[in-house]
């Protein structure tokens, strides 16, 4: 069996595939292309991530398709509806990236309580002429520790940031429309662990109670934070997505952010993706990074690893 992994796979993932007789293609194929390269090689799996797009026309016209494997938790370039309508196995990864994604909402919330992401900007500039004017403009920094987390979106990676928050000492608030509670599992180097269990909250508690909030939800047909929740939040909140883009009202938050209401924010995602605004691209006390919360050599590995195992279960 052949499978056009057509936005990369790791290595452990194609050598646990080769082992079983499968044919891993790491080719890229132009999204323009990907009908007559199905079809011309007789591909019988594709593997993407969030850049390929793998809609009904394309399902409809490549007959040997069997299964369809996106690495990571989105499916939201898939109608996932019509291929297993039509017989396609459908899958994902859903755990393997959560550290990942938990780690970056920490890099932003430790570079904007301390000003890193426009420190960073203005030291190569400013730093050798005005460099105590800096450091008493960065001098009003906040700890983490003791401040509230609020979770909007309690699944996996809702878990995985919990944990960090736990060990920081952070007090932890969640919200899920499905989730009511979850074991937050801490294991140590030393091989002990501790469970907390976190009890999800209203969103108006949420919103009214945390000093932070960060957003974990899939896609969805509206905007779930806007102007309206923004000015049920506390002043000087800060807000953190790395979920997806078209939840978070971008227009609603620069203009929080430009009336104090909303100190800061950390974008990893953006509604225009390849081409955030303007607006956001060029607003100081927003940190940003391109869509990178899943993107770390283990997350690969992990995701590769956890797709092969899925496609021998249900191919071989």
């Amino acid at each position: 069996m052949k499978i056009l992994a057509n936005d990369g796979i790791s290595k452990s993932g194609i050598e646990a595939l080769e082992k079983e007789g499968f044919e891993v293609i790491t080719i890229k194929v132009a999204q323009n292309q990907l009908e007559n390269y199905i079809n011309e090689h007789q591909i019988d799996a594709i593997l993407v991530k969030s850049t390929t797009q793998v809609r009904q026309e394309l399902i409809e016209a490549c007959p040997s398709l069997k299964l369809i494997g996106c690495g990571g938790i989105g499916l939201d370039n898939i109608d996932v509806e019509y291929a297993e309508d039509n017989g396609l196995h459908v899958i994902n990864t859903p755990a393997a990236s959560a550290s990942s994604v938990a780690e970056l909402v920490f890099a932003h919330l430790f570079g904007m309580v301390r000003f890193l992401h426009s420190s960073n900007r203005e030291m190569p500039l400013e730093g050798d002429s005005r460099f105590i004017d800096l450091q008493e403009a960065y001098s009003k920094g906040v700890e983490l520790r003791g401040k509230t987390l609020g979770i909007i979106g309690f699944g996996k990676i809702g878990q995985e940031v919990a944990k960090i928050a736990i060990g920081l000492g952070m007090h932890v608030l969640a919200t899920d429309e499905e989730i009511t509670s979850a074991p937050i599992i801490l294991e140590f180097f030393n091989g002990q662990k501790t469970t907390f269990t976190i009890e999800t909250v209203t969103k108006e508690k949420l919103l009214k109670e945390s000093d932070f909030i960060t957003l974990h939800v899939p896609a969805q047909a509206d905007y779930i934070i806007t102007k309206a929740e923004i000015n049920k939040m506390k002043d000087g909140v800060g807000i953190i997505n790395t979920a997806i883009g078209g939840i978070l009202h971008e227009v609603d938050l620069v203009f929080a952010i430009e009336s104090g209401k909303v100190q800061f924010a950390g974008l990893d995602v953006f509604e225009t993706e390849p081409t955030p605004a303007v607006q956001l691209l060029m607003n100081p006390e927003i940190s940003l990074t391109p869509h990178i919360g899943a993107e770390t050599k283990e997350a690969h590995e992990r995701t590769g690893t956890e797709l092969a195992q899925q496609i021998i279960q249900l191919l071989s």
